[in-house]
């Protein structure tokens, strides 16, 4: 089955928003999704209503329509909203996800000669917000279990260059934080989280991004707190959020100590009005997620064949971005994991096949021979580079794994029992299945 849509377009269509992936097909893992047409107006994204619409009247009739217009700021409204629902002290808005990675190393002054540790599992934005200041993405291994970084492999990949570790809490569902951030005290090592699928995600009690130096947040239009595109950093510490103000904005405003860098990562009042908008029904649309899916899980335990996303121990609450499992064939006669697909879509439900495997993409491969990163690091490094980048868990995972967008998961508990049901119907009829 071709690959023909990304993760953007898996959302955008198969939950109606996208899953927030946008690159060319040979450029790294992008999911394929087959949708059965009834399955749009049923999983429909983003929502909105009259709020929506005053919020953005609003703003349209004020004339400010920037954070430096003047004046009262929906923007700063946001910030002290989503700091206060995260728990956090701080939060600096920027326009994407990816200008809140970009920020955040930014401010943190990453640059040749660094590099930054990374998951396989993940959206490439992560990658390209490292590459973007010319340090040095390296790969460590997926746990296969939970689909999360391994922390292992993680300390296997420090070396003297490695300055930060960059954890993505994949689908909602926090890394293992407690290890990863003994391995950041002990080692001296920044501790970024990547938690832009994660919003009201939690770990031990304690929502996700300040649990390391910082945590980076995405409401790109698939995300379960969306604005079409925009982004956050969260922290508890003053002078790195002071350090990511400067850095957004031009000219600054904090007077931080400054690295002689910055950019315009600056999100805009109508983004922070719907953001404000949609954290309104945030909370009941993350309980709805959280009943749906234990009680999915509750149901796909107990089709052979079929295993959950495992949630580390620690993990209190996912935000559920994803819906994630790992896909046995063997225990379906052999039918191959792309007429699995195909087969839930006959029966109603839409489902992907995931990320392909982003460390030996045409994309992060073309690095090795960027004539920029072989000035700054050699040749011979550059190749070494392509060796430390293997990941076989993650190679085997990206085969086996089967996604179902947030969206499935605001349906009711029949909904959930359909999904069951289909799963198990096609189990039935795999041996026929396979040989059509």
């Amino acid at each position: 089955m071709p690959r023909s849509l990304t993760r953007r377009t898996f959302l955008g269509s198969a939950a109606g928003a996208g899953l927030a992936f946008g690159i060319p097909p040979s450029s790294a893992a992008e999911p394929t999704v087959v949708r059965p047409p009834a399955a749009r107006a049923a999983s429909a994204w983003p929502l909105s209503d009259h709020r929506d619409e005053a919020a953005l009247l609003a703003v349209l009739r004020s004339g400010k329509w920037g954070r430096t217009s003047g004046g009262d700021s929906r923007v700063k409204e946001f910030e002290t909203a989503f700091a206060s629902r995260m728990q956090a002290s701080h939060c600096v808005a920027t326009s994407s996800g990816t200008t809140a990675l970009l920020t955040a190393l930014g401010a943190l002054n990453v640059g040749p000669g660094d590099e930054v540790i990374m998951p396989p599992y993940t959206f490439v934005a992560t990658f390209n917000a490292i590459t973007a200041n010319f340090a040095l993405p390296i790969f460590a291994d997926t746990d296969a279990a939970s689909f999360q970084i391994d922390p292992v492999k993680v300390s296997a990949a420090i070396t003297p260059a490695t300055k930060r570790l960059l954890p993505v809490h994949i689908a909602g569902s926090p890394a293992d934080l407690d290890a990863l951030s003994t391995l950041a005290k002990t080692r001296r090592i920044t501790l970024l989280e990547d938690a832009c699928q994660a919003p009201l995600a939690e770990w031990r009690g304690r929502p996700v991004g300040t649990v390391g130096l910082g945590g980076c947040f995405s409401f790109q239009a698939s995300k379960n707190l969306t604005s079409g595109e925009g982004g956050a950093i969260l922290t508890n510490d003053e002078t790195f959020a002071h350090l990511c103000y400067d850095f957004h904005t031009p000219g600054g405003g904090k007077k931080s100590a400054s690295s002689g860098r910055g950019a315009n990562y600056r999100l805009t009042e109508f983004q922070a009005a719907v953001l404000l908008a949609q954290m309104t029904r945030l909370e009941a649309q993350a309980t709805a997620r959280d009943d749906n899916a234990a009680y999915l899980s509750e149901l796909l335990r107990k089709i052979p064949g079929i295993t959950p996303a495992a949630l580390i121990p620690g993990v209190t609450r996912s935000a559920w971005h994803l819906y994630m499992f790992h896909y046995e064939s063997a225990k379906f006669a052999g039918l191959p994991r792309a007429k699995f697909i195909a087969a839930l879509a006959k029966e109603g439900v839409a489902a992907s096949s995931g990320y392909a495997s982003l460390n030996t993409s045409a994309h992060v491969k073309a690095l090795a021979s960027n004539p920029h990163y072989q000035r700054l690091y050699g040749k011979d490094t550059m190749v070494r580079w392509l060796d430390r980048n293997h990941c076989p868990v993650n190679d085997r995972l990206v085969e086996a794994a089967v996604w179902f967008g947030q969206t499935k998961l605001l349906g009711s508990r029949t909904d959930m029992e359909k999904i069951a049901s289909a799963i198990t119907s096609i189990q039935l009829r795999a041996g026929e299945l396979a040989r059509s």
